[in-house]
């Protein structure tokens, strides 16, 4: 899946945002995150999450999550080198707070695939520049057929995450925007909106000032 228009270039200086994506297991996120981010208009930086869950056999380290045990993960948390952190089904996930600072003040984006846990974390500590976006399934029967065809988790592990999926859809109101994703195509488009808005928005363009000023001083020249 690939965009239809690439995000024009911005004479305006700018800080960078979080664009945060979250849903229940299965309802697309993921997808989306991967989609929007390996589109090449947009310039967006996939941020890669550390975890203590075990690789699954489809998944490659440091790409799509980093693979770290439980003591590592401690030493992280313990030094506050983590933007946020959260216990999901059992295991540890965290995202490295370093990268991400540097990539906002370079005036770049990064796109986070988290849960609302740890987006009421980077909310708290950059609550200006983040977006956030609720993914939401058609149905729950649909959620359930995606998990299946995923073929990747038991029995147990889908009755777990649907049982979970009810109280993350719950926390839809605490997003910025919400996406029904029954079609992939048309989330993909809604998904690209968003982050075109949010590139505008006047408070987040730190250069606005100097632009302006510029174009005024212009305009006398003129008169």
């Amino acid at each position: 899946m690939t965009g239809t228009n690439a995000a024009p270039r911005d004479p305006v200086g700018r800080r960078g945002l979080i664009l945060i994506l979250s849903s229940p297991s299965g309802a697309g996120k993921t997808t989306l995150t991967r989609a929007i981010a390996q589109d090449g208009g947009w310039g967006l930086e996939l941020s890669i999450s550390v975890t203590t869950r075990a690789r699954r056999p489809s998944e490659i380290d440091g790409r799509h999550y980093h693979f770290i045990d439980r003591e590592a993960f401690d030493d992280l948390r313990a030094r506050d080198d983590l933007l946020e952190w959260a216990e999901v089904h059992g295991n540890f996930y965290g995202t490295p707070r370093r990268p991400v600072e540097k990539v906002l003040s370079a005036g770049r984006d990064m796109i986070f695939d988290i849960d609302y846990q740890g987006t009421r974390q980077v909310r708290a500590k950059l609550a200006d520049d983040v977006v956030t976006v609720f993914i939401l399934p058609p149905s729950m029967r649909e959620l359930r057929q995606r998990l299946e065809r995923r073929a990747e988790d038991s029995p147990a592990t889908i009755e777990k995450r649907l049982a979970n999926a009810r109280v993350e859809i719950q926390r839809w109101s605490e997003y910025d925007y919400v996406i029904v994703n029954d079609d992939l195509q048309n989330a993909f488009r809604s998904l690209q909106g968003i982050l075109a808005a949010e590139r505008l928005r006047r408070t987040r363009r730190t250069g606005l000032d100097g632009f302006v000023e510029g174009l005024l001083e212009e305009a006398a020249e003129h008169l």
